[in-house]
């Protein structure tokens, strides 16, 4: 293949593949942006409704278990957790997945975040800890970068 005709091939798929951004009126950044909340709102939906199917009662006892050691963390708090975080979980999750009010529910998701934070470095989890860390980061990043939220039902709404 004669150099012209390996540019002339290069630049027409090159044209073809703008000309379908183009088409969809989407950058890949907003594409990229959209599958990472996407997945992420999936994620967090289905931590509260894994837990709810299983019923407030193995939740507590798992959240019960899981603080017995920690003699900082008051007992009297683990029923109330127990009964909130799945709930919370379920609807950030929706609202992130849906891209609906997303910069409230990516503050919200940081704030409950940090609490977990808070907890697993209480009871000592350094292993869990740290993979709420990566949590903490896509919270970030989500929010930092929430120009790129155009395909979203925020976005639709805003037009």
């Amino acid at each position: 293949m004669s150099d012209y005709a390996t540019t002339h091939s290069l630049e027409t798929k090159g044209a073809r593949a703008k000309d379908s951004a183009e088409i969809l009126g989407f950058s890949d950044t907003a594409v990229a942006y959209a599958i990472l909340r996407l997945s992420f709102g999936a994620n967090i939906l289905l931590h509260g409704v894994s837990r709810l199917l299983a019923g407030h009662a193995a939740f507590l006892a798992y959240v019960t278990h899981y603080f017995e050691k920690t003699p900082i963390m008051p007992q009297s708090l683990l029923p109330i957790f127990a009964t909130a975080q799945p709930w919370v979980e379920t609807g950030l999750g929706l609202l992130l997945l849906l891209g609906l009010w997303t910069r409230f529910s990516l503050i919200v998701g940081a704030l409950v975040m940090t609490a977990l934070v808070i907890g697993s470095n209480l009871a000592q989890d350094w292993t869990v800890a740290g993979l709420q860390l990566i949590y903490c980061f896509i919270y970030y990043y989500l929010l930092a970068h929430r120009e790129q939220n155009v395909i979203s039902l925020d976005s639709f709404w805003s037009r």
